[in-house]
């Protein structure tokens, strides 16, 4: 599971009224919150921040928070 799956679970998020409010198809969801090569663009995470009402930066964080900067 994704980060943004498990942002997603813990949310208690229904998947097909994201993908439905998005106009994400259900297959492009379930690929972005099961497969951990796939990357998410910023739109989707931006359109499915909106359909589930937060704000697009907690997601954002919730998905890429683990990404630091080399030194």
């Amino acid at each position: 599971m994704t980060n943004l799956g498990k942002y997603l679970a813990q949310r208690s998020v229904n998947k097909s009224e994201v993908a439905r409010r998005t106009g994400l198809s259900k297959a492009r969801i379930s690929e972005l919150t099961l497969n951990t090569t796939t990357r998410a663009r910023g739109e989707e995470i931006y359109l499915i921040a909106l359909a589930i009402n937060v704000d697009p930066c907690e997601v954002l964080n919730a998905v890429c928070g683990h990404l630091k900067l080399e030194p």
